[in-house]
C-alpha cells in the first residue's frame, strides 16, 4: 500500500496551549481515510498542518515532519524551499461549513484562479466548468453562473467550495467536518461524492458520526489526546457491534 502523507513527532501549540504532541502517522493514498476523536482531541488542528495553515492562526508553533507525495516525489511541507502557496493549491482544504462571499458563483471559482495562477478568462471558465462537473454541481449551476453563491442550498454550497478546491487541480484534500452543517440527504450526497472523488485524490476526511465513518473508511484512525493514534481494523469496521465497542474502548 503506498503512502501519500507521512507524519512525524508533529507537536502543535497553540498560545503554548499543547494541541498534538509527539503525532505519528502515515496515510495511505487514496482513501478515504477517516479520522476520529473527542472533541478538543486535535482532528482540525492535525488536518490543517498537513497544508501549513495552522500558521494562519495566532500564536501557532510547529515542530516535527510533515511530508507530502506529489507528483510521484516526497515533499516536506515545512521545509524552507517548500512554497506555502503551492502546497496549498496541492493539499487542497474543505471546512465543515460553507465559507462563501457575497460573490456570484463563477465569481467564486474563477477569482482565486485569476490571482493564484494568473489565467485568463478562457482558461478560467474551462477550469471552473470542469470542477463543477466533478463537483456534480454543473447542471444545477450553469444557468445560475452569475448568481450569488448565497442563494444556493447548503449542499450546494458545499459541493462550490469542493470545487473551488478542485480547480487547482489538487492531489491531496483535506475535508473537516464537510456534512456537519447540512441535513441527510445534502450529506448522502456529498458522502456519494467523496466515494467517487477517493478513486482520483487521497481523501483524508475528519468525522464525528461513528455511522458515516463506517460508510466512508477504507481506513479508519482514532486520535485520543493529541498524540496517540490507533488504527481500527478492517473487521473492526465491518462490524458495527465491535466497532462501537472498540470505539467505547478507545474514547
Amino acid at each position: 500500500m503506498s503512502m501519500a502523507i507521512r507524519v512525524e513527532n508533529l507537536s502543535v501549540s497553540f498560545a503554548g496551549r499543547q494541541v498534538l504532541s509527539g503525532l505519528n502517522l502515515e496515510i495511505p493514498a487514496g482513501g478515504p481515510t477517516v479520522l476520529v476523536g473527542r472533541s478538543g482531541s486535535g482532528k482540525t488542528t492535525l488536518l490543517r498542518a498537513v497544508n501549513r495553515l495552522n500558521e494562519c492562526l495566532p500564536a501557532s508553533a510547529t515542530s516535527g515532519r510533515v511530508a507530502v507525495r506529489l507528483g510521484g516525489d516526497w515533499v516536506d511541507a515545512y521545509a524552507p524551499a517548500t512554497v506555502v502557496e503551492d502546497l496549498r493549491k496541492r493539499v487542497g482544504m474543505v471546512f465543515q461549513t460553507p465559507n462563501v462571499l457575497p460573490v456570484g458563483v463563477a465569481r467564486k471559482l474563477g477569482l482565486p484562479l485569476k490571482l493564484a495562477l494568473g489565467l485568463n478568462a478562457a482558461e478560467i471558465e474551462a477550469r471552473a466548468e470542469q470542477a463543477l462537473r466533478e463537483a456534480h454541481l454543473w447542471d444545477e449551476v450553469k444557468d445560475r453562473l452569475a448568481d450569488p453563491a448565497q442563494t444556493l442550498s447548503g449542499g450546494q454550497q458545499q459541493r462550490l467550495c469542493l470545487a473551488r478546491a478542485l480547480a487547482f487541480a489538487p492531489e491531496i484534500l483535506l475535508l473537516d467536518e464537510p456534512t456537519a452543517s447540512l441535513d441527510y440527504k445534502a450529506a448522502q450526497g456529498i458522502e456519494e461524492l467523496l466515494l467517487e472523488l477517493a478513486s482520483r485524490y487521497t481523501l483524508l476526511v475528519v468525522s464525528h458520526s461513528l455511522n458515516q465513518a463506517r460508510r466512508l473508511a477504507k481506513q479508519m484512525f482514532v486520535l485520543r489526546e493529541g498524540g496517540r493514534v490507533e488504527a481500527v481494523d478492517n473487521a473492526a469496521l465491518a462490524d458495527k457491534d465491535r466497532l462501537l465497542a472498540l470505539m467505547d474502548e478507545l474514547f
